[in-house]
């Protein structure tokens, strides 16, 4: 479980609380705090994130349901870092093989940052199917499905999305969201 937990978020020590931040949040950078819950195959966890994002930088703490720490993954001049609570730390340039190493299984960490905003990953073919209003409902990009489940009350942001290929299932529950203004 505690590397399905590590893994369900992975763009990221041990602690539970991100440090304070260094800048205001400029461009595209976000802060979000939540809950996952994860499932590839028979097993499964959930926990709380804690993520700051930015074009520099990434800070994503997780934890358990109680709020210990389980996982940190940062990234710092394009090297990320992943660091267990029980010690263990791979570290990679390319986020998605770091989430494969660490688990022997992949996750979508490249994607996450803009699929979370609700958006493609420039660049990329994309599928979006989008809903009355303009928000997407879902989007498929490198063979992942995200579905938009919830939005806030301005209808821009999600607050609830589920990501997943083949028998691997990420559920989002977006508590709080602090975006560039």
């Amino acid at each position: 479980m505690r590397a399905l937990a590590a893994a369900a978020f992975v763009v990221l020590a041990g602690c539970a609380t991100l440090p304070p931040p260094a800048a205001p949040l400029a461009g595209d950078a976000f802060e979000v705090t939540g809950r996952f819950a994860a499932r590839h195959g028979a097993e499964g966890g959930s926990g709380r994130i804690q993520w700051r994002h930015s074009a520099a930088e990434d800070d994503l703490v997780v934890s358990n349901p109680l709020g210990q720490g389980i996982a940190r993954i940062t990234r710092r001049e394009g090297v990320y870092t992943l660091e267990t609570a029980d010690d263990r730390r791979f570290t990679s340039t390319d986020a998605d093989a770091l989430a494969a190493q660490a688990l022997g299984w992949p996750l979508p960490v490249s994607g996450l940052p803009d699929w979370l905003r609700g958006r493609p990953v420039a660049g990329r073919p994309a599928v979006v199917e989008r809903g009355a209003n303009g928000e997407p409902i879902r989007l498929e990009q490198d063979g992942w499905r995200v579905e938009y489940l919830a939005f806030d009350d301005a209808g821009m942001l999600p607050t609830r999305l589920k990501v997943s290929r083949g028998d691997l299932d990420l559920r989002f529950s977006i508590e709080s969201w602090n975006v560039a203004r």
